[in-house]
Formats: structure tokens, sequence, C-alpha cells
């Protein structure tokens, strides 16, 4: 341990500026090495604690460590993770998007509006954007390449409709924000909603846009005419989500539980909608549990690795330094705000939205607090931002979810170009919540 410790440099007398461009040079090149990121931070946060402090930081590392793992309102991160994994595993979404055919009827552009109300429905289920891609990638997808729609169109709405997880609660993505600037996650979902739907009524004006401009983009499908009784039948694939829905949002925004007994409401709801539908067995929770603990899993590790960078930082006096950097660009209050927009977009397109959420937002939420904003507001705006990382080149994983269903002849390049024309409505969407706040805060 002693010739451990003496391989590493007094990083104190480098002063916070040298220490923190070396922190994050530091952190940038193990990144490259395809390290994982929360070893990454782990690794980063020891050395520069035991350089800046000496041997007694350990502690210090491990108490910051304890308070974020020992959150009770952390319990429900694997409660609606473990939800989604037994949505994906269920005929829910299926029946769920055959009942939409109803609303679809003889619209232009019906089964791409379609898809998008099922995801929408979807994403105030589970919160969870992978399973919600594939979801839609195997159930819509084929469904509109067979009627003729365009490939980008179908592919886009696929995508988009997917991450819509991020903003209609229940949303992971706010669930960590709530975390880590230690705000209300039940106002986070009341502020969240009204976004939500704002950002998917823009995909839907976006698709009937292009279906009636250019009808050959979208056709409309033969006549298919379906009897009172088959629309009864269709229509029985509703009340199970709906109920599920209404019980999970209900709960919460009619005070009766908290988000974390609310998530224990839904995993409740959807394993009895599996029983009901005769769908429940072994095996179905068995592979939800194996899901639930890999995505958990991650997410604790990133969680314990950037609450511990973020925490040597903190100590150094380093989030001190950065928000002087930050609040010193402009006098102008949107000003900092749409270059902490930047730096979120730009981190966003390399790194997981847990690290850029961890590793952010303990620096960000005290300078928009102290610029006047309110920070729930924020996390709203953060989490429409997150909603453009999720499709945004290199990296973004919606794109890479849809083409491990997709038909082998849609390459990850055309996914990525399907998905331009949504990013430019997702920013717009972040450039209306900046401008008009009573949008989120209302």
């Amino acid at each position: 341990m002693t010739e451990l410790l003496a391989l590493i440099p007094d990083l104190k007398s480098l002063g916070i500026e040298t220490a923190t461009l070396l922190m994050f040079g530091s952190l940038l090149l193990l990144l490259l090495t395809g390290m994982p990121l929360a070893f990454v931070t782990l690794l980063v946060a020891l050395i520069f604690a035991l350089g800046w402090f000496g041997p007694n930081a350990i502690p210090l590392i491990v108490s910051r460590i304890f308070s974020f793992v020992n959150s009770f309102v952390f319990v429900s991160v694997p409660m609606f993770v473990l939800m989604a994994a037994i949505l994906d595993r269920s005929g829910i979404a299926r029946d769920l998007f055959d009942a939409m055919r109803i609303v679809g009827g003889r619209l232009r552009g019906g089964v791409a509006i379609q898809t998008l109300l099922v995801a929408v429905v979807l994403a105030a289920m589970s919160g969870i954007i992978g399973g919600e891609v594939v979801l839609l990638g195997v159930i819509a997808l084929p469904q509109m390449l067979r009627l003729g729609y365009d490939r980008r169109l179908a592919i886009g709405v696929c995508c988009a409709g997917g991450a819509l997880g991020t903003m209609i609660p229940p949303s992971i993505v706010l669930i960590i924000y709530g975390l880590t600037a230690s705000v209300s996650i039940g106002d986070l979902f009341t502020a969240s909603f009204l976004p939500g739907l704002m950002l998917a009524g823009m995909y839907a004006a976006y698709i009937l846009f292009r279906a009636y401009t250019n009808p050959e983009v979208a056709p409309i499908p033969e006549p298919d005419e379906i009897s009172t009784a088959e629309k009864l039948r269709l229509l029985k694939g509703l009340v199970l989500p709906v109920l599920v829905v209404i019980f999970v949002l209900g709960s919460i925004y009619g005070g009766i539980a908290s988000v974390t007994e609310a998530s224990a409401v839904g995993v409740l709801g959807v394993t009895l909608s599996t029983m009901i539908r005769r769908e429940f067995t072994f095996s179905l929770i068995l592979g939800a549990a194996r899901q639930t603990l890999a995505t958990v899993g991650m997410i604790v590790w990133i969680g314990i690795g950037a609450s511990a960078l973020v925490g040597v930082f903190n100590l150094m006096g380093g989030i001190r330094f950065v928000q002087a950097l930050i609040t010193g660009i402009s006098d102008n209050p949107t000003i900092v705000i749409l270059f902490m927009m930047l730096i979120l977009f730009v981190l966003g397109m390399f790194l997981d939205w847990v690290g850029v959420a961890l590793l952010t937002m303990p620096i960000f939420v005290p300078i928009v607090t102290s610029l006047g904003y309110d920070p729930i507001w924020f996390g709203v705006l953060f989490a429409m931002n997150m909603q453009v990382s999720f499709l945004s080149p290199p990296f973004g994983p919606a794109a890479f979810y849809l083409k491990s269903v997709a038909p082998p002849d849609i390459s990850l390049g055309e996914i990525f170009r399907a998905l331009l024309p949504f990013i430019m409505l997702q920013i717009t969407a972040v450039g209306l919540l900046i401008l008009f706040p009573g949008i989120a805060i209302h």
C-alpha cells in the first residue's frame, strides 16, 4: 500500500485548475480504452482522493457511496425496470397495438400515429426506453414496411416513440435526476407530463405533415372492415394497460402512494395482467428478474462511481471552480442555461445518461438555483435533452436497439439518417421549454 501511494503524485500542489483538467483528461483517456464508465470513475476518484487528501480520504468516498445507495426512493428503480421486463415478455404490447387499429382507421399515416399512441401508453407503464424500442421494432416496423411506408419515417417513429419513456412518467431518468438534485420526484413527474405529451404531439404533427404533403410516404391501407364484435375484442387489449397506468400514475398524483410504493403497485398490476391473460410462467418471471438485475446492476455501479468522483471533486473545491467558470460565460442567465444544454448534448453523444446525470447535476443544479430558475423545470429540460442523446450518433442507444430487431437490409447508418428530423423536433422542444418554462411548471 505504501509503495502504491508513493506512485501517486501530490496533486494538491498543482492547484484546482490543473487538477480539474487532469481529472477530466484522465476520464476521457480511460473511456477511450473501452473500460466501463463505472470503473473509470471509481479509479479516477480513488487516485485523486489519495493524491489530494492522502489515505484518510477513503472513508469519505465510502460515505458518499453509502448516501447514494441508501436512498429509499432508489428502490423504485428496480421496480420500474422489473415492470418493463415483464411487459417485454408478455403479449400486452401486441394486443395494445392491435387495439389501436381502431384509432388509426382510414387516417393517412394512421399506422404511424397508432404506433406513437402505443409508445405513449408503454412509456406511461414502464419508463424504460430499451424495451419499448425493441417492442415497436418487432411489432410496428414490419407492419409499416409491409404497407409501403417510407422506411425512414417508419424507423424514426419506432425509435423516437420508443424513447418517450424518458419524458413521460414514470421515467427512470427523472427518478435519477430527483435523487441527484434532491428534489421531489412526484413534482418532476407532474411537471414532465405535459412536455412529454407535447413532444409526442410534435411527432404526430410531423407524421401527418409528411403523410398529407407526400401521400407516397404513408399509403392508406386497403379497407379493413371490422365488425362490432371484433372491435369489442380488440378494445379489451386497452383495458389492462390503461388500468395499470391509472393505478400507477393515479396513486402518485392523487397523493395515495409515494413513487416507491407506486412502483410496487405497477409491478403487481403488470404481474396480475399476465396472470389474467394466462401468460404467467416461472420462466417469464425468471427472465424478467435476470434482465432487471443486469440493468439495475449497471445503474448502481455507474451511480457508485459517479458519486465517488463527484464527492472527491467537491471536496477538492472543483465544483465551485467549474460553477464559477460556467457562470462567468455571460451575465445573461439564458446564455448560461444554453451553454449547459450544449454540454449535456455533447456528453450525451458519448456517455450513458446515468453517467451524464450523476456527473453533471451536482454541478449544474446549484448554478440553476442561484440563477433563480426552478430545479424542477431544469429536471424536465434535462430529460428532454436526454431524449436527443438516445437518438444522436455515434452512440445513440435507440438506434442500436432497433438495429437488433430490424430487417438485415436496414443499416445502422440508415437508422441514424432517419432519426435526424426527430432530433430536430427534440431540439425544438428543448428551445420551447427554455422560452416558455410554464409548459413544465404549470
